[in-house]
């Protein structure tokens, strides 16, 4: 009964979440703002959560358990009791219950499709190929010279005018194709952009500069096809691929390692989610260096087993310079090339 009405218990239990697609995303379990938690809402899998970064999942019971009561769960039976109405209140009655939540069902539904639609139609409204274009230069500008590559990735394009709630205007976004596992397109990684005084651009001064249309679980930007050139999809048996978090990391990767294929994540959460062909063999992480994170350390530590799970030899990557990304070491590289050249 708790798992029927998951819809409205998720923001009632974590009220400072998010609606992604078919789940109900958080922080953790404290319910604050973030993405490593998430909660099913819909489907027969309605109910069920996970936290990526400490490993905790469960059902809707669980979940009630380990937010009120410390994991609790006969404390958390007598709450959802009493919440259902089950106590000394009247019972709700279960047809109209069940009627009710298959219209939030359809209505959750069907707003999964608006906003899968609105992300195609945001991708397909954009030009192909990013030579000349913003996003070209605000690459270069993190050190990553596309151009030395030889091709440029089908999955990034640039728009000029991206809606932004933020701001409440349209602004330049590079947009970054995230594909399910069916290799389709799922969702759309926006990532806004501003010119510089310089000439050059660089991301938008935002509080939230980057933020993604659409349901993305198990999905990934499909950066860098590395020696074969062929789609993820046809990959060869035995192939190896590097995983990375963010875009400017796995172009930064790609850049180092163009004869390797290399896919982002978008999240580190997700990356404990991401659905590989059966050829891929090899996976090897490149990871963010957060410090002294434990929530980013039990989220890879989660990624890593998803992988062994799934019959991959994991590799880790990591940055030796504490709160840092392959992409600082792209830059860092660069910089002292160029102070060997011209002197400090």
């Amino acid at each position: 009964m708790l798992a029927e009405r998951i819809a409205v218990l998720a923001p009632e239990l974590l009220p400072h979440g998010h609606r992604e697609g078919v789940e109900w995303r958080c922080g953790s379990l404290a319910g604050e703002r973030g993405q490593s938690l998430a909660v099913r809402l819909t489907g027969p899998r309605r109910g069920v959560w996970a936290d990526f970064s400490s490993g905790e999942r469960g059902d809707a019971l669980d979940l009630v358990a380990a937010v009120q009561f410390g994991g609790n769960r006969r404390d958390a039976m007598t709450w959802a009791r009493t919440w259902l109405g089950l106590g000394d209140g009247p019972v709700p009655a279960i047809a109209r219950r069940a009627v009710v939540n298959k219209a939030t069902t359809a209505d959750q539904d069907h707003d999964d499709q608006r906003r899968r639609a609105k992300a195609r139609q945001l991708w397909h409204s954009a030009p192909t190929g990013i030579a000349g274009s913003p996003v070209e230069a605000y690459l270069r500008g993190r050190g990553i010279a596309l151009r030395e590559m030889g091709r440029q990735p089908g999955s990034l394009r640039f728009h000029p005018a991206v809606w932004c709630g933020e701001v409440g205007r349209p602004l330049p976004a590079m947009l970054a194709a995230i594909c399910g596992p069916n290799g389709k397109l799922a969702a759309v990684h926006r990532t806004w952009l501003a010119p510089t005084p310089a000439g050059g651009w660089t991301k938008a001064d935002l509080q939230a500069g980057k933020k993604v249309l659409g349901s993305f679980a198990g999905g990934c930007i499909r950066l860098w096809r590395g020696a074969s050139g062929k789609s993820l999809s046809m990959a060869e048996p035995g192939e190896s691929v590097i995983v990375a978090e963010g875009i400017e990391t796995g172009l930064s990767v790609a850049l180092a390692c163009p004869e390797r294929r290399v896919l982002c994540a978008v999240s580190l959460s997700n990356m404990g989610r991401l659905e590989l062909p059966d050829a891929i063999r090899d996976v090897t992480i490149c990871a963010d260096n957060d410090g002294d994170n434990p929530a980013a350390s039990k989220a890879l530590q989660a990624a890593c087993a998803w992988f062994g799970r799934h019959s991959h030899t994991v590799r880790l990557a990591k940055p030796s310079m504490p709160n840092s990304d392959f992409n600082d070491v792209l830059r860092m590289n660069e910089h002292e090339q160029e102070t060997d050249r011209h002197g400090p």
